[in-house]
């Protein structure tokens, strides 16, 4: 069953436009990467999804078209974005973001089980649990970063550059913690990530974006076998 589906989705900033026709879809409990080099238009993307830019084309979730909702309506269906730089409340202890992230959900008895759970996913913020965001080393404000939008359960969670500026040890951690996660979960997940190796570590499928249009879709497999995506993401 498809959860997510774009066709046809362009977005601008002001006169200028990002994206001029990206289509890509991720199926129930699925994970989907988003690859293409600098300016291509993968941010872009996820905040047309996340209804931080206008759009037009289709945006479909879960059956209804969420074209045009506002990031608050957005997150409600179940949406919940991991933005490129983490996104953290500097000023509130590690705890107090992932009450945060918890904010909307009406379970509130299973909040301290799935607290114990991200803890367990993520020792680092077990010892910091008290700490202030702004105290955290960069890989553990990523980890909080996807603790907190975990917290508020949602069918799908959009994740923009979870490497980005972290040591390649931390990044591998990183993504091991995801990756655990979506086996646990029925979460399903979409990936932007420039680099494809940690992306295709979890991703069963992925779209390449070019100048704002989607020009190539694949498995994980079959992209990594084609010599172009070696040579542009992979380094080979």
């Amino acid at each position: 069953m498809t959860l997510l589906e774009l066709t046809d989705v362009t977005a601008s900033y002001g006169p200028v436009q990002v994206l001029e026709g990206v289509s890509l879809s991720v199926p129930e409990g699925g994970a989907v990467g988003i690859l293409g080099a600098n300016g291509a238009g993968k941010t872009t993307t996820l905040r047309a999804i996340s209804g931080v830019v206008r759009t037009t084309g289709r945006i479909v979730f879960d059956g209804q078209d969420i074209s045009g909702l506002r990031p608050d309506q957005v997150a409600a269906r179940g949406i919940a974005h991991v933005p490129e730089g983490r996104g953290t409340l500097p000023n509130l202890t590690v705890r107090e973001n992932l009450m945060v992230g918890a904010y909307l959900r009406k379970d509130r008895r299973r909040i301290p089980t799935d607290v114990d759970y991200l803890l367990d996913l993520f020792p680092n913020l077990k010892e910091r649990i008290s700490s202030n965001a702004s105290a955290l080393s960069g890989g553990e404000q990523q980890m909080l970063a996807v603790g907190r939008a975990f917290m508020a359960k949602p069918r799908l969670l959009v994740l923009d550059e979870p490497s980005l500026g972290l040591a390649p040890s931390t990044a591998k951690n990183v993504y091991e913690a995801i990756r655990r996660l979506r086996l646990e979960s029925d979460i399903a997940m979409l990936v932007v990530e420039q680099n494809a190796n940690l992306a295709f570590s979890i991703v069963d499928t992925a779209t390449v974006l070019e100048t704002g249009r989607s020009v190539l879709t694949g498995t994980s497999a079959e992209l990594k076998g084609r010599d172009e995506i070696r040579r542009a993401y992979l380094g080979g």
